[in-house]
């Protein structure tokens, strides 16, 4: 997967062979922010004009845009489940936040992939 970042947004770029177009989407916000070029360049100029026209949007609405995600995750456990994690984690040498991230973006992308 190949990204593109602006500012804080980021967006997952797609190659659509059969149009000959690059595709891209704003990944790190709850909406949907679609944008497209035929070249890197029109493509990173595409980003800026969907989010100006998002945020015109909203505006227009009377909505606040979405806010790229924090990148903060709390969850809620039993102090069991809590152990259970905390001692996979060590059998895998990690501490419990690095192996939680890499476990659930594994699982996030096996999900989104469809494998």
């Amino acid at each position: 997967m190949s990204t593109m970042k602006l500012g804080d947004y980021i967006a997952r770029i797609t190659y659509d062979e059969e149009r000959e177009i690059f595709h891209g989407r704003i990944i790190n916000i709850r909406d949907v922010v679609n944008f497209y070029g035929h070249t890197p360049a029109e493509l990173k100029q595409e980003f800026r004009n969907s989010l100006d026209c998002y945020v015109e949007l909203c505006e227009e609405r009377g909505l606040e845009p979405a806010k790229p995600f924090s990148g903060r995750f709390n969850i809620r456990m039993s102090s069991e489940e809590h152990r259970l994690l905390a001692e996979a984690a060590e059998r895998h040498g990690k501490s419990l936040n690095a192996w939680a991230r890499r476990t659930l973006d594994n699982a996030a992308r096996r999900e989104i992939e469809g494998t």
